[in-house]
């Protein structure tokens, strides 16, 4: 399984339910790596989207407490464990965990490959990603040159977990 993901300087993700910066060269990756294939989100990432509705092109799986929550165009589950089944009915290389930050904390022991934009920048944020620099069961396996954004300066950078 994949994660992706776009982290400041201090690995943070978003402040008030947003992202903290919207890069079109990111969005464009995001698209990329993610369109035909599946996607796993917490609720509130869903509700951050336009409309708060699923995102075209993608298996979309919500993850909510919420019993009664349902949105048409998507599979909900209400657990991790759930998801975690869900998603046994894909390739594993094909689904990619998008968010928001509990998610990613509890779905990144199950996957192997983090997607993470660099952004050289630090932002005031309320919510974080581990920080796979310090985790000594994750390396960095590819990085693009870095890239400009107006005056951003950022990098696509591909984590494995080590074998």
């Amino acid at each position: 399984m994949n994660i992706i993901v776009a982290v400041d300087k201090n690995w943070g993700i978003g402040k008030n339910n947003r992202l903290l910066v919207s890069i079109p060269a990111d969005m464009k990756m995001f698209r990329e790596e993610t369109t035909g294939k599946v996607v796993v989100m917490g609720r509130r990432t869903l509700e951050s989207f336009p409309n708060g509705l699923p995102l075209k092109n993608r298996e979309n799986i919500i993850i909510t407490r919420n019993p009664s929550f349902q949105v048409k165009g998507a599979a909900v589950v209400h657990s991790i464990e759930e998801a975690l089944e869900e998603v046994k009915k894909y390739p594993s290389e094909d689904v990619y965990c998008i968010g928001g930050d509990s998610i990613y904390k509890q779905m990144l022991p199950y996957c192997d490959v983090a997607h993470v934009t660099k952004i050289d920048f630090a932002y005031e944020a309320d919510r974080y990603f581990p920080d796979l620099d310090k985790d000594p069961q994750w390396e960095i396996t590819a990085e693009s040159d870095e890239q400009t954004y107006f005056d951003l300066e950022y990098k696509f950078v591909k984590y494995e977990r080590k074998k």
